[in-house]
């Protein structure tokens, strides 16, 4: 069992950063591929980035390559997300994901799901 808060929401304008952190307890977390995705309103919940459990493998939906790093801390059982150059279209549901492998995760195989943490992005 695996258990996710997000946190590091909030409002930011267009250009700026945010981070968000993932808190994972449970002890399969440094064996887990962890994932995030995001829900903007009246969209479907869509893949933006995962990392492999020992943090060497990355990927990252198109729309933010380049722009968000994702990185993890097994000793702190925590994934991140860095968001840089953010766009209003950015704006959305954030959402921490763990799950077996990557090329599962990126189309939502995904065993456990975080509550989520709200960003948005003004022009």
């Amino acid at each position: 069992q695996v258990q996710l808060v997000e946190s590091g929401g909030g409002l930011v304008q267009a250009g700026g950063s945010l981070r968000l952190s993932c808190a994972a307890s449970g002890r399969t977390f440094s064996r887990s591929t962890m994932g995030w995705f995001r829900q903007a309103p009246g969209k479907e919940r869509e893949f933006v980035a995962a990392i492999s459990w020992s943090g060497g493998i990355t990927y990252y939906a198109d729309s933010v390559k380049g722009r968000f790093t994702i990185s993890r801390d097994n000793a702190k059982n925590t994934v991140y997300l860095q968001m840089n150059s953010l766009k209003p279209e950015d704006t959305a549901d954030y959402y921490c994901a763990a799950g077996r492998d990557i090329s599962g995760v990126r189309v939502g195989a995904v065993d456990y799901w975080g509550q989520g943490t709200q960003v948005t992005v003004s022009s």
